[in-house]
């Protein structure tokens, strides 16, 4: 057999062009970053559809790869729903084998050919997870051999299983994946019963409102944030950021990393600061305010992650939106960062706003979603909730999948890189 893995149906179509593309992040037990799970959507699919279910799903996920997958995921696993059709086709020739994982979905049967096609994919080096998993079955067991992975459903499986089930599965040499984790209840219950990985919204979830404290860390870089988004000068940030080791040491890393792109190394503060502006500065800041002292890399918390891809995605959005504007792009940054700091300090948006020098139209979109940054802002969240309003947004602010696909392939690579290499 050569190297080439077989097309079994040509008759797929040649081109989708209303879709978006989604992920969430499969997390470890540390909540560091192990890889995402892409989800599609296309305007040919049923609203209740997944991304796996049709044939035009393999051309989505061809395009997608095609524009170049590694800048969705970095350097992290890829997880990818496939159902029969999808199983069969020539989709596999476009995508990183040893970093992707082919979830079998639950309505898969698992017949002879089913099983023929995953061992043949399998010695190209795929690896494959069993999707939605809510117990042991005939299914389960006839499949388990072929699979790396097994997602437990959070939804269908019984509490008083969980742990047992979690260590047979083990014991057979699986990786055990939490899925449909939905807040940190179920976090530290999964935590209990030995879940290898974690996937859901619970991290983008608040705690307690107003019952938790600013780290000191966070409290110093959101009183910079304050000085500079009330236009003190140079001088007095410069003795501010001097008094955080921390803060002077990430500031001059991130002046001389290529997105910055100083003609030559920068090994002052006062360089840095000049050579950032003020725009820039109060950019990173914003995204300072969730990285978590000492961890750099995808060991940063995923909150961080989801915000600078909320961020950037929001600014491409609006300067193709609105290009003739002039600072349209970092007002939408400021909202898509901001959004999320209500989460991350626990405590209500109105009053983080009471405490930060906000414009008016950056208040609105936080608070109501409403107006031009609160539409995107309505956007980039159903996005990553792979709502169902999606496509009707984006034909709204007539944004063709095409363009779609490529905002949100620039804001992971962009997003993967700051938090990897700038913090």
């Amino acid at each position: 057999m050569t190297d080439t893995v077989s097309l079994d149906h040509a008759d797929l179509p040649l081109r989708v062009r209303d879709f978006y593309l989604g992920r969430q992040p499969v997390l470890d037990r540390n909540q560091a970053l192990y890889g995402y799970e892409l989800l599609f959507r296309s305007a040919g699919q049923d609203e209740g559809a997944s991304g796996a279910g049709l044939p035009a799903t393999a051309t989505v996920i061809a395009h997608t790869a095609q524009l170049g997958l590694a800048r969705a995921i970095g350097d992290a696993a890829c997880f990818l729903n496939v159902d029969r059709d999808v199983l069969f086709s020539d989709i596999f020739a476009f995508l990183p084998r040893e970093r992707t994982v082919l979830e079998i979905v639950a309505t898969m049967d698992p017949d002879d050919a089913v099983l023929a096609r995953m061992q043949e994919l399998a010695r190209h080096g795929f690896r494959f997870a069993l999707d939605g998993v809510g117990g042991d079955s005939a299914r389960l067991q006839r499949l388990l051999p072929l699979a790396a992975f097994v997602k437990l459903d959070l939804r269908s499986t019984r509490r008083d299983t969980l742990a047992g089930l979690v260590s047979r599965l083990q014991g057979l040499g699986k990786t055990v994946i939490a899925e449909k984790v939905e807040t940190r209840d179920e976090y530290h219950v999964c935590l209990d019963a030995g879940f290898d990985y974690f996937q859901g919204f619970y991290f983008a979830r608040p705690a307690v409102l107003g019952g938790r404290k600013l780290s000191p860390s966070q409290a110093t870089v959101l009183s910079l944030m304050n000085q500079v988004m009330s236009d003190v000068d140079n001088a007095d940030i410069e003795r501010a950021v001097k008094k955080d080791v921390t803060l002077a040491l990430n500031l001059l890393r991130l002046v001389n990393t290529p997105a910055v792109g100083a003609p030559q190394r920068i090994d002052s503060l006062s360089q840095a600061l000049i050579v950032l502006g003020r725009r820039q500065l109060q950019r990173w800041l914003q995204i300072m305010l969730y990285a978590e002292p000492g961890n750099r890399g995808h060991n940063q918390t995923p909150l961080l992650m989801l915000a600078t891809t909320r961020g950037r995605l929001m600014e491409l959005l609006a300067k193709r939106l609105r290009p003739g504007q002039r600072y349209p792009g970092d007002t939408a940054f400021t909202v898509g960062i901001m959004s999320l700091m209500d989460v991350l300090f626990g405590i209500p948006m109105q009053d983080i706003l009471d405490q930060i020098p906000v414009s008016d139209e950056i208040r609105l979109a936080l608070l109501k979603r409403q107006d031009f940054f609160g539409q995107l802002l309505k956007l980039a969240e159903s996005i990553e909730q792979s709502d169902d309003d999606v496509l009707p947004s984006l034909k709204e602010l007539q944004i063709s999948g095409d363009d779609m696909v490529e905002l949100e392939m620039s804001a992971f690579q962009w997003s993967d890189s700051v938090v990897r290499y700038a913090i």
